[in-house]
């Protein structure tokens, strides 16, 4: 088994994004010529994600974006964020981030539709979105013209670190509670 999570691990390791257990086991059958059963490649992966759990290790192995893939613990936050802030000028700014959401909450979204939420022009936001591909084309609306329209891709799925859409948050996550006298159960 041992052999097998080594395997799994240098594939978790060298995919550009999350890998499945059902290409894990692709790969393997063209690499042993034969077929290595799905509940292997989960134990495997098991193996794999409780070595990982030391404390020798820096980074964790995480079911994110539908497969598995390693990601840094959470105790190497400040020195991850300092690099992130050195490389900041590759962020998303704030107009990105709103047309994010709205496309991520209402897709299939037409860009008029997301211009008519945000009030103002969409066009830089989403061709960047677009260059990033965190936003895809995911056809045409059958409205007048014929516009396009937008959702999230599976990148976006893999940044944000979620298996499904229905993960986003709720909008009432979001409300703060603002102007209230005294406490709840008066």
């Amino acid at each position: 088994m041992d052999y097998l999570a080594n395997h799994i691990q240098a594939l978790v390791f060298c995919s550009p994004k999350p890998i499945t257990a059902d290409e894990i086991q692709d790969c393997l059958k063209e690499m042993f010529d034969a077929d290595v059963p799905v509940d292997d490649i989960i134990s495997g992966l098991e193996v794999v994600g409780e070595k990982f759990k030391a404390d020798d290790f820096a980074m964790e192995l995480v079911k994110s974006g539908g497969g598995y893939q390693f990601l840094t613990k959470p105790a190497y936050q400040a020195s991850i964020g300092i690099l992130l802030k050195q490389q900041s000028k590759k962020r998303l700014s704030n107009s990105a981030l709103e047309t994010l959401s709205i496309i991520a909450y209402k897709q299939p979204i037409t860009k008029s539709e997301a211009e008519q939420i945000r009030g103002v022009s969409c066009d830089y936001s989403i061709q960047k979105l677009l260059e990033k591909e965190l936003v895809e084309i995911k056809g045409k609306s059958e409205g007048v013209g014929r516009p396009l329209l937008y959702g999230t891709s599976q990148k976006f799925m893999d940044y944000f670190g979620i298996n499904d859409l229905k993960e986003l948050p709720t909008p009432k996550d979001f409300t703060t509670e603002e102007n209230t006298i005294g406490e709840e159960n008066e």
